[in-house]
């Protein structure tokens, strides 16, 4: 909401409608749940495995859950700083604040997918 309230500064026609704000709020709402909420590790069988050979999937993950939350939130941070202190900001500040968070929230979104559909399965294949 912050960074796409941070965008109508930009007094362009798309960033200002309705729909575009409602749209980011709810990608940025469906991208938190999906990279915040991952399924646990699967219980580990008998096998003795390298370390690397383990959980590959999961570990991509939590990597990309975690750097997608480091990302969106800098920019949300950078976003709400710049609205309380009413900063001049230019208009290309304002766009690398709101990639920033779009690639945050893919990345995410890519860390859910990962841990859900099992990309890399526990055969170390």
């Amino acid at each position: 909401m912050y960074v796409a309230a941070a965008l109508m500064r930009l007094e362009n026609e798309l960033f200002g409608s309705g729909w575009f704000i409602l749209l980011m709020m709810l990608y940025g709402a469906f991208s938190f749940y999906i990279g915040i909420d991952l399924p646990g590790r699967p219980v580990q069988g008998a096998t003795s495995r390298l370390p690397e050979e383990r959980n590959r999937g999961t570990d991509a993950a939590q990597i990309f859950s975690a750097a997608g939350t480091f990302v969106a939130a800098i920019a949300a941070f950078l976003s709400v700083s710049m609205i309380v202190v009413d900063q001049v900001v230019s208009e290309g500040s304002i766009i690398v604040i709101a990639c920033c968070w779009a690639i945050g929230s893919s990345l995410q979104i890519a860390a859910g997918s990962i841990a859900r559909n099992g990309v890399l399965d526990d055969s170390g294949a």
